[in-house]
Order: C-alpha cells, then sequence, then structure tokens
C-alpha cells in the first residue's frame, strides 16, 4: 500500500493533521504554520486519492488507516499525536483502533463515531443512499467541484467565520476530484466505531463548534463522555470548519492541550 503525500514544516513532536471529505494539505495551511513556530514538526496529508496521493482500491476506512500507518512509519516516528478533521477525524479513531501504539495524543474536530446510525427506526442502509445521492446529484447534473464547494462551504460554517478562511475551505473543495469525491462518501457512510471510544487511552480533546450542523455539539459531548480520557471545547459563533473559520482560537485550544504533560497509562481494563 502506497504511502500518501504530505506536507511538512518545522521539527519537534510530530503532529500529523487528517482533513476532512472537502478537504486536502492545505485545509491545515495555519496549523501548519503555527505549530512549525512553536517547535512541533507539522505535517498535513492529502488522504489517498486527494491532491498527488494516489488512491486505493477498495476505498476503505481499513485502507484508509493502514496508509496513515505507513505514513507513521515513514516520518520514522514511533507514534505522533494525531488530529483529525470530519472524515479524518474518522480516519483517525480508525487508526487508533487498529494501532493505539501509534498515537500518543489525539484531537478530534467536528467528527463523530458512526456516520448514520438512525435512531428513528429508518433504514440506515436506505437512508445512507440517499445521503450519497444528495450529496453526488450536483455532479450527476454537470456542475464541477468548483460549483459544489461555492453552495457547500457557506451552509458549513458559522456566523463568526473569517472570510479568508471561508477562501480556502472553497479552493480545497474545488480541488478534490470528482471521483475521488464519490468514492470517499461511500466510504464515509460505512463508519461506525462507537464501541471502540471506551477503548481510547490516549489523552483527548474534541473541539466543536457551536454551529456545526454536519457533527453536532451534542454529539460530540456523547463522544468525550465515552472516551475515557477526553474533554470537549467548543467554539462559539463557529461551524464545521472549525480551524478555518477561527484559526487563532482552534489553534489556542489546540496549542494548551499540546503543553498539557501526558499522564501516566491508564491501568488496563481487559
Amino acid at each position: 500500500m502506497p504511502v500518501p503525500q504530505f506536507t511538512t514544516l518545522g521539527s519537534g513532536p510530530t503532529v500529523l493533521m487528517l482533513h476532512g471529505i472537502g478537504g486536502g494539505h492545505r485545509a491545515f495551511a495555519p496549523q501548519v504554520e503555527t505549530l512549525a513556530s512553536l517547535g512541533y514538526r507539522a505535517v498535513a496529508w492529502d488522504m489517498p486519492g486527494y491532491g498527488h496521493s494516489l488512491p486505493i482500491e477498495p476505498y476503505t476506512f481499513k485502507g484508509l488507516a493502514q496508509c496513515c500507518v505507513n505514513l507513521i512509519d515513514a516520518l520514522q516516528c514511533e507514534s505522533v499525536i494525531l488530529l483529525g478533521h470530519s472524515m479524518g477525524g474518522m480516519v483517525a479513531q480508525e487508526v487508533v483502533a487498529r494501532r493505539p501504539d501509534k498515537v500518543n495524543k489525539l484531537i478530534l474536530c467536528g467528527t463523530s463515531a458512526a456516520f448514520g446510525k438512525r435512531t428513528d427506526g429508518r433504514d440506515a442502509g436506505a437512508w445512507a443512499q440517499q445521503f450519497i445521492h444528495q450529496r453526488t446529484a450536483p455532479l450527476d447534473a454537470g456542475k464541477t467541484m468548483a460549483d459544489m464547494a461555492a453552495k457547500l462551504v457557506p451552509q458549513m460554517v458559522g456566523p463568526g467565520s473569517l472570510p479568508e478562511g471561508l477562501k480556502l475551505a472553497e479552493f480545497c473543495m474545488a480541488s478534490v476530484p470528482a471521483a475521488t469525491y464519490r468514492r470517499a462518501l461511500e466510504c464515509l457512510v460505512t463508519f461506525d466505531r462507537q464501541a471502540a471510544l471506551a477503548d481510547i487511552r490516549v489523552p483527548t480533546l474534541l473541539i466543536g463548534g457551536e454551529f456545526d450542523r454536519v457533527a453536532a455539539p451534542s454529539v460530540m459531548k456523547q463522544m468525550a463522555a465515552a472516551i475515557p480520557r477526553a474533554r470537549y471545547a467548543e467554539l462559539a459563533g463557529i461551524g464545521h470548519l472549525m480551524n478555518l473559520e477561527a484559526p487563532d482560537e482552534f489553534d489556542a485550544l489546540l496549542l494548551d492541550f499540546l503543553r498539557e504533560p501526558t499522564p501516566g497509562p491508564l491501568p488496563d481494563v481487559h
């Protein structure tokens, strides 16, 4: 399995950042600069099929997690601080579930532990297909990813978002190959790691946006409650693209968490 492409800046403890479905390595541009300037090695990948990273077959969370582990090994790290946004947060959970030895701290932003699990009795499979169809219908109708970005990004953010951040988010999404976007959507709806939350043993920070309609604050609070060493922080006035909407506030939360001493291991409950 290939090692994905990535951008890196700085030296020190490695912070590996995994973008969402409409992202790319540039989606973490503010964080890469901040972290590198403060003594960290900041690494932002292009998920398989994004940027210059080769796509994988089949396009599954198992495969994406393995690519991430391959990257950690290629960076010559025993373990990394792993930060995942949205779908990248799901990949991060998959990595921790499969290879807990590779992660020493975890940051999950605007993400959830499962996708599309229905509590209203509707068939989850049918609901997932409907979700995919809604998201791909504009492409089927001849729209470009740039058209999609111009429509979707403004719907995903909160009233307090930075205009420059939105521009970068639109640029990232416009750059995603349509074929990759389709594959990623099909992969996204399969995710369910709810049962693995209690097994996450590393210090974990969850960051939510007050106006996030993709990963609601209530969902992220439930996740935080299920992870033994987790805490939840919320950005007021901000939506789903929190690290670009409010980079300074986001970075402050992140850096406070990174500077905390790592506690000793939890007693093993198994």
